[in-house]
């Protein structure tokens, strides 16, 4: 086991994977530590048990807040961590995301603008290959058109399409981490639907398939079943000097490391930063501002669902949908009844019969000769999409440490979220516009999932002034200049759209920055 590494991460998922091949790439001895186990493409498996495997298996989340997070859906636990098993949609945050408090006087303001991210959405998309046709998606924010062509249309997203067009609203192809054609030595997608369960041919981008290969070649090591249970200070409270884990045979080790990343997603970051309090941080490291766990937010999902005349063939095409519509986009579009925010429609979700995200588990009220009559239909008539609501930061939606304690020791995250009233209505107003749409579409029937919560953000989130942020622009804790943070926990607002391609954007700015600056950050 190492005892030493230029620079220790956190966490084997997007971020953690993507930074450490730029910094392995360019001669740092880079140690990433992953508290689940190994995961290869080898190992994954098409189907809805095994990807209950590939979701949170960790020390539990105390949820008891009135707005549910959802973690153990939206967590991993392998190598690749949650990114193994995503579902790949990367549109681009627009511009008036970054500006929410200059601009509408709601929200935080973020540290950079769009134009700051803009090259690094374009270097990253040609990276790990995103299939798209900026051409027709209209709403996008300018930059280099997508590498790969766009994802075919199946039967499903042919039929909600012309709701779409009967109201006179746009669809476009959905923008998707996912080879069209073979890139980079990975094959096209078969488009079967199991993105959810990982993706073993490796056409979804994952870290198994792109940054995880490229950092182990050049010399970075990865050690799964290895839990971080501190984040270890210097007396004075100046630096961090590594981290302590636990490995596979439940024996307590350190690390040296002259610059520490936690990359472990946005409810394990602040739970880690405030139970690695020392006499020097009494209130938890990174915490001068009082704000690490504060501001976590996750997008409500307005989940419809339908019967249609037409045959669908719902069980084809990505788990993340195939069309897209920000037609709602606009944050004043909402002012009226309260709602204020974003929204997009992804549209034409592949589907299977059962689990989670099965068809039937949409119907829960049926069992017996009904459950089965409906199956029987909706096998080959079932149409879905779901709009990303926005939620908006509060501070009083936080992670905070709880009474109990995990096997190592260390204080279980209790998260408490509330969904602002506004994200409410405009959740309410996004189901309104849907059931509209599917009326358009021909829907013999159309009913609603619950309000659940995906995408989870915030909890150190960046600014530009140390008293009401965790970190700066990028990622680099306000207080200890050898620590940084990664991943959606940094961003001060929701947005409308998934963040998994931001979360790229801002990692790989953050590699360039510690790059640039790696003898006086180590110093």
């Amino acid at each position: 086991m190492p005892a030493s590494a230029d620079v220790v991460i956190v966490g084997s998922g997007a971020v953690g994977s993507a930074l450490a091949a730029r910094l392995s790439v360019a001669g740092r001895r880079v140690l990433i530590l992953e508290a689940g186990p190994a995961r290869a493409n080898r190992d994954l498996v098409s189907s809805a048990l095994w990807s209950r495997r590939l979701k949170w298996g960790g020390a539990p989340v105390l949820d008891v807040g009135p707005t549910p997070i959802g973690h153990a859906f939206n967590a991993g636990y392998a190598t690749g961590g949650g990114a193994l098993h995503h579902y790949a949609v990367w549109p681009r945050m627009h511009a008036e995301d970054f500006v929410m408090q200059t601009r509408y006087g709601r929200g935080l303001d973020w540290p950079v603008t769009y134009d700051d991210l803009r090259p690094y959405y374009d270097v990253v998309q040609s990276e790990v290959g995103i299939s798209g046709d900026a051409a027709l998606e209209v709403w996008r924010p300018p930059g280099v058109a997508y590498p790969l062509p766009a994802a075919p249309l199946f039967a499903q997203g042919e039929v909600i399409q012309r709701g779409f067009s009967k109201l006179g609203r746009k669809t476009s192809p959905i923008p998707l981490a996912i080879t069209t054609r073979a890139f980079r030595g990975r094959p096209a997608c078969l488009w079967d639907g199991w993105c959810d369960a990982g993706c073993p041919i490796g056409a979804l981008a994952n870290p198994l398939t792109v940054h995880l290969p490229q950092a182990l070649t050049a010399g970075a090591k990865l050690i799964n079943r290895a839990t971080v249970v501190r984040v270890a200070s210097s007396a004075d409270g100046s630096r961090v000097t590594g981290v302590e884990y636990v490995d596979a045979d439940n024996v307590r080790r350190s690390v040296d490391a002259g610059l520490v990343i936690l990359a472990a997603f946005a409810i394990e970051n602040p739970r880690l930063l405030l139970a690695s309090k020392s006499r020097a941080h009494g209130n938890g490291l990174a915490n001068a501002s009082g704000l690490v766990g504060r501001y976590l937010m996750a997008h409500l999902a307005a989940l419809l669902y339908g019967l249609f005349d037409a045959e669908t063939m719902p069980h084809m095409g990505a788990t993340g949908g195939q069309l897209l519509n920000q037609d709602h986009y606009p944050k004043l579009t909402h002012a009226k009844e309260q709602a204020f925010g974003s929204y997009q429609w992804l549209i034409a979700q592949a589907v299977k019969p059962v689990d989670l995200l099965g068809i039937g588990n949409t119907r829960p009220e049926l069992y017996g000769e009904a459950l089965h009559a409906f199956m029987r239909r909706a096998a080959q008539h079932f149409g879905t999409m779901v709009a990303i609501v926005e939620d908006l930061p509060v501070a009083q939606n936080r992670v905070e440490l709880a009474a109990e304690h995990d096997r190592h020791g260390v204080p279980l995250a209790q998260v408490k979220h509330a969904a602002d009233p506004s994200t409410k209505a405009l959740w309410q107003a996004a189901i309104a516009d849907g059931k509209a749409i599917f009326s358009a579409a021909g829907a013999r029937e159309a009913w609603i999932g619950p309000q659940a919560c995906v995408h989870i953000m915030g909890g150190t989130i960046m600014g530009r002034d140390p008293r009401h942020s965790v970190t700066n622009s990028y990622g680099q804790t306000h207080d200890i200049a050898n620590l940084f943070a990664a991943g959606p926990g940094l961003f001060p607002t929701s947005s409308g759209v998934n963040p998994t391609f931001t979360a790229h954007a801002l990692a790989r700015r953050t590699a360039d920055y510690i790059e640039k600056r790696f003898s006086e950050l180590t110093s």
